[in-house]
């Protein structure tokens, strides 16, 4: 089985009368099945998903976390992973074969990892390994595919979180001259950025049109950017915080760094998820912030900090449409599937990409 068949599922559409209960009859079901099947049962959810789905979750966290929170439950036999696509690969690559890792809702995806797959990467790396030699280390952020980071353990690199990114690109260029960061460029670039790199020495990758975008001389390159992004964090602009800054003079702008580089320089700080919910967590009441990320966890934070003032940075700005398929009757179909012993919408990663999947994900964790 090669890399593109890394991924079987057992996926059905849901059936129409999940479509017709109503929230209480939905979550009567749920606890029902989440008492009878206890232990066994294990359901983690990510910061983005819908309140609806998150009351139910026994753990909740970014996807890394939530993955390696599963692989040490070793009383769960099913997994039903609130979350996308890449999270619940992850899952399945560091649990045992005796659990399944479940995915609700099946077109819950990340449209950042699907903009680096498999054959763009292995043509870009052709390429590029013709025009600069063997002088490139791969690095790709979690949020990717299990056979992006299949690819990357396999030629010798690692992931990457946004908790760690720093820590990872400086360590990989102990290792070679130049890197390729995958699939997220502005995370890359405001990484790059951070630890001393100039704009004039990173270079991006167009996997769209197989082309290498740089100015200046080519063997000045020291990273080399994939052309993909979040397509929230992207679209937070300048004109937001310069909104911000005029109605709310005081307010302390706090962003993601996939956000653009412009964006996280004009802001007050910047970090992962867990550091802007840590930062907001151990602000001072009365304090104002105004949050560049998803729409969901900001509005939680709203709810769970009524000590502050606490804003969206664009107020207009939706939910994540793939990050938020999954939802309570999808919820409630798979644990019911679950109950009569037929699983729908298993994860299942091939032997080999998982094996090399983990040889990227060890690099890290043991640098991290």
């Amino acid at each position: 089985m090669g890399l593109l068949q890394e991924l079987t599922t057992s996926q059905t559409t849901i059936p129409e009368e999940y479509l017709r209960l109503s929230k209480e009859e939905m979550e009567f079901r749920v606890r029902r099945i989440k008492n009878e099947l206890g232990k066994s049962l294990f359901i983690p959810g990510h910061h983005y998903q819908k309140d609806e789905v998150i009351q139910f979750a026994d753990a909740v966290g970014d996807s890394l976390q939530l993955a390696q929170v599963s692989a040490k439950n070793k009383d769960a036999k099913y997994i039903v992973f609130c979350g996308v696509h890449f999270m619940a690969e992850t899952a399945d690559i560091l649990t045992t074969e005796k659990q399944a890792v479940i995915l609700p809702d099946m077109r819950a995806g990340c449209s950042m990892a699907d903009m680096a797959d498999i054959y763009q990467t292995e043509r870009a790396w052709e390429k590029l390994i013709s025009l600069l030699g063997e002088t490139i280390l791969p690095l790709t952020y979690v949020n990717s595919t299990a056979s992006i980071k299949s690819f990357v353990g396999k030629n010798g690199g690692a992931t990457v979180t946004s908790s760690n990114a720093h820590k990872m690109v400086e360590w990989a260029l102990t290792q070679k001259e130049r890197i390729l960061f995958l699939p997220d460029q502005h995370l890359g670039r405001n990484t790059a950025a951070d630890i001393g790199i100039g704009l004039h020495e990173m270079a991006v990758w167009d996997p769209i049109n197989d082309e290498l975008l740089f100015e200046g001389k080519v063997e000045d390159i020291k990273v080399i950017l994939w052309k993909g992004h979040c397509s929230v964090h992207e679209n937070f602009t300048l004109n937001n915080i310069h909104s911000v800054r005029e109605k709310y003079p005081e307010m302390n702008i706090i962003v993601h760094p996939e956000c653009r580089k412009e964006v996280v320089d004009a802001s007050d700080y910047n970090g992962s998820t867990k550091y802007i919910i840590e930062m907001i967590k151990h602000a001072k009441p009365g304090t104002s912030w105004a949050i560049g990320t998803e729409m969901n966890l900001v509005q939680r934070l709203i709810s769970n900090h009524l000590d502050k003032h606490i804003i969206s940075l664009n107020p207009q700005m939706c939910p994540c449409l793939t990050m938020n398929r999954i939802d309570l009757p999808h919820l409630l179909w798979s644990l019911e599937s679950i109950d009569a012993g037929n699983p729908v919408n298993t994860i299942q990663v091939d032997e080999d990409v998982s094996n090399n999947a983990v040889l990227a994900l060890e690099r890290m964790l043991h640098r991290a």
